[in-house]
């Protein structure tokens, strides 16, 4: 009885743990929506921009509340701030301007009974012309060449096991580990394969950020796809949630900013040596027929991006709302990407701006030459649009993108079914 009930509170905390990752935000008694005066959310440096506040209680507008509201460029601080009465049931707000490419942000607060409900709205301001701060070293290349190299000194030495209870009438499922980048290190995942015989295409599916169990995409494998969903930090991905959970709060807290000033030693290489170790594994497989993409977002969609860009065997590649864009960009008065460890001014030091210039999301995206698909929004604070649209403009490749306005640090429904039909289709076409 004590088993099934720590069972089903692991479950619940699971499940919840899951929809704050990657699903839309649960619907509230009252709803703060900002829109801004051009239906396309974007803007010319220089035209100024309204927004429009509109409270909702059970869908019904309300008025005469007070609205506390923040205008700021992507990420920084307020230059704007006041509190006006809703009127006629509505709030408009003059912004302002910017007059240079970015993006401008109104955040609206409302209590009510006791409880403060925020809405938020985003514009661009000639996004597509925004460029990284983040400079491509000279010796960028030569070093992840070299730093591979390294790598393949060591055998793959993979290791299979079968996973009966998670395999289904037409996929096989495996726990897979094989070698890294040293001595002993090792990465972890979940492999799905068609049980009927031939050759099939693989998605290789990286992570977001943090640690966890992995499930795998038996359902999708199904479809015709080798799909190997990895993670990234060299433990099994089949364990119970409290070990990964004291991990996440214990060895490996901030494990995003280990050894960040010296470049050989940054935690991010091996994960990126990894990644491009688990390309090496999926070509070991019989069923693979050598057509690859990656899948991912956040942290994920940084790997599927920066995998593209190290390892020319990608044929095309699948990224939401990346991390680690322009980190940099703090240091140059604007938004930085996730970890944001350069928004502290301590972590400003030459050593650790330089070590992540060779790890910066937008220095692999100047190498991508294969399609992608891409999406995000412009009300994500953890990834921020301004630095998404620094690494996904440098891209000299053929490109899809996505762009749902009002989203955060989560996805539609919409945008998942895009990604999935995007790259099961190109899988399938380059396969034939």
């Amino acid at each position: 009885m004590i088993k099934s009930v720590r069972f089903l509170l692991f479950l619940i905390v699971f499940v919840s743990m899951q929809i704050v990752a990657w699903g839309q935000p649960q619907e509230r008694l009252v709803q703060v929506q900002v829109t801004p005066d051009h239906t396309n959310w974007l803007y010319k440096p220089g035209e100024k921009v309204k927004f429009k506040v509109v409270v909702l209680k059970c869908n019904i507008p309300q008025d005469n509340l007070e609205v506390r509201y923040e205008i700021s460029e992507d990420m920084m601080k307020p230059h704007q701030t006041g509190k006006q009465p809703l009127k006629n049931e509505k709030l408009e707000i003059n912004a302002g301007t910017m007059k240079k490419e970015g993006f401008l942000r109104c955040r609206a607060f409302v209590t009510c009974q006791g409880r403060e409900y925020e809405g938020v709205a985003t514009v661009g301001f000639s996004p597509e012309k925004l460029q990284p701060t983040t400079p491509l070293p000279a010796d960028f290349l030569e070093f992840w060449k070299s730093t591979k190299e390294a790598a393949e000194k060591w055998a793959l030495e993979p290791i299979m096991t079968l996973l009966p209870e998670r395999c289904t009438d037409k996929v096989n499922v495996y726990h897979v580990s094989f070698a890294n980048n040293d001595y002993a290190s090792r990465m972890y995942g979940i492999l799905c394969v068609p049980k009927a015989s031939g050759k099939y295409p693989a998605i290789l599916k990286v992570p977001g950020a943090g640690i966890r169990a992995y499930n795998g995409e038996a359902e999708r494998a199904g479809k015709g796809f080798i799909i190997l969903e990895i993670g990234i930090h060299g433990i099994p991905v089949n364990l119970t949630g409290d070990v990964y959970h004291r991990l996440y709060n214990g060895a490996l807290k901030n494990y995003h900013s280990f050894n960040m000033d010296n470049r050989d030693k940054y935690y991010y290489k091996r994960v990126y040596t990894g990644c491009v170790r688990a390309i090496d594994f999926i070509y070991t497989l019989p069923e693979f027929n050598g057509n690859l993409a990656t899948f991912g977002g956040s942290q994920g969609g940084a790997l599927s991006i920066v995998i593209a860009g190290l390892d020319d065997r990608v044929k095309g590649l699948v990224s939401f709302y990346p991390a680690l864009c322009d980190m940099a960009g703090y240091t140059h008065g604007r938004a930085g990407g996730w970890p944001h460890m350069l928004k502290d001014e301590k972590n400003r030091t030459p050593e650790k701006i330089k070590t992540v210039q060779y790890f910066d999301v937008v220095n692999f995206a100047r190498q991508v030459k294969v399609p992608g698909f891409y999406t995000f929004g412009y009300n994500d604070m953890v990834c921020p649009p301004t630095t998404t649209y620094s690494a996904y403009n440098v891209i000299n490749a053929p490109k899809e993108l996505f762009v749902a306005e009002t989203t955060a640090h989560y996805a539609y429904a919409e945008q998942w079914s895009a990604a999935w039909n995007w790259v099961m289709n190109f899988l399938k076409n380059k396969s034939k």
